[in-house]
């Protein structure tokens, strides 16, 4: 039986604004085990980013984790100050970044980022109480570049951050969050500004470096099939709540929630040598300053039925591993094709 290694518990952060208060993330919860690889998917604005920045305790003002627990290896991460929860963020939990290039300093080289990294974190062989020495920090260095299969590491590691290519800055960006060898790795869309080719290359070495080191991961992003490629198991965000958990198989064949189907069938398909047309979601994303009452995704739902408008379903689970946050799946909700949408044409 997989250990828990991160659970989150009615996690709510907000950004306290002078228009007012922008409710990113709204009591959500989740667990990952050991050696688990969980996509966290959905459209921008849905709170996924700041749901992985809450874990890091990289809020910074005017946002606040306003209410829950964030709990890494049995400590509760929202209740330490900034000085504790720096001695595990680097060392037991790292982030890989959407753009390596605004995440690595263009004044330094590799080499100099990496190892300022490693001796804040790591400490000697020979004397545990004292830092790692610059030359054995380098050496580390080096096994971790090639470990993400950066060619001629002794030369690159010399290099500043502009001399290398998209993909390349990434698995450098990879290489520095696995120095420490982290329990959790959170990749915040690390394959958005990259080519196909690229994409395909960083999640292949993504699903090695789990294999190899078992490392647990929340890997963040909008992209489905990515999901598919390299996830067990995936949470659906939208309007800052969860609207659907499952394995990759549930999400796929087996979903429930509204939203999760529009996102579904927003995927290109080429059946039979036929290219389908795309069909969006219709409407906009709700304003978070001034969220809906009920479901967030009710002004966009087909099935939309009074007390959807009034209230927000809790996950209700179909299986061990699979829940959904509808309405349709209350014991007493009609059948859906008795449904009409509230206020819309039929």
């Amino acid at each position: 039986m997989k250990n828990k290694i991160l659970e989150l518990k009615n996690v709510k952060t907000s950004f306290f604004t002078h228009l007012g208060e922008v409710q990113s993330v709204r009591g959500i919860s989740f667990d990952l085990e050991e050696g688990e690889i969980l996509g966290i998917v959905g459209e921008s604005g849905s709170g996924k980013s700041v749901t992985s920045l809450s874990i890091m305790g990289l809020i910074d003002a005017p946002g606040k984790i306003k209410e829950g627990q964030i709990i890494f290896k049995g400590t509760d991460l929202v209740q330490l100050t900034e000085k504790k929860i720096s001695e595990f963020r680097g060392k037991e939990i790292s982030m890989i970044f959407q753009d390596p290039m605004t995440a690595l300093n263009p004044v330094f080289t590799i080499e100099t980022q990496m190892v300022d990294v490693i001796r804040a974190h790591i400490k000697s062989s020979a004397d545990p109480t004292k830092m790692i020495s610059k030359e054995d920090a380098k050496a580390r260095a080096l096994g971790y570049l090639t470990l993400v299969g950066i060619p001629e590491p002794e030369i690159r590691i010399k290099q500043f951050p502009h001399q290398f290519s998209g993909g390349m800055r990434q698995r450098a960006l990879i290489a520095m969050a696995l120095s420490c060898e982290p329990k959790l790795l959170i990749a915040d869309e690390p394959t958005t500004a990259l080519d196909v080719t690229i994409q395909a290359q960083i999640i292949q070495l993504l699903k090695d470096i789990q294999k190899k080191l078992r490392t647990s991961i929340i890997f963040i992003t909008h992209d489905l099939g990515v999901i598919a490629e390299l996830c067990e198991s995936v949470i659906v965000m939208y309007g800052g709540m969860i609207m659907e958990k499952g394995t990759v198989e549930e999400i796929f064949y087996e979903a429930i929630h509204p939203y999760t189907q529009g996102l579904l069938k927003s995927i290109p398909k080429d059946v039979a040598g036929q290219k389908e047309r795309l069909t969006s979601i219709d409407g906009s994303p709700p304003d978070l300053l001034n969220p809906p009452k009920g479901c967030p995704f009710s002004p966009r739902c087909d099935y939309t039925m009074k007390i959807c408008l009034e209230e927000a379903a809790p996950l209700m689970y179909t299986s061990d591993s699979h829940c959904s946050a509808c309405w349709l799946l209350d014991k007493d909700a009609p059948k859906v094709e008795e449904i009409r949408r509230v206020g819309g044409a039929e």
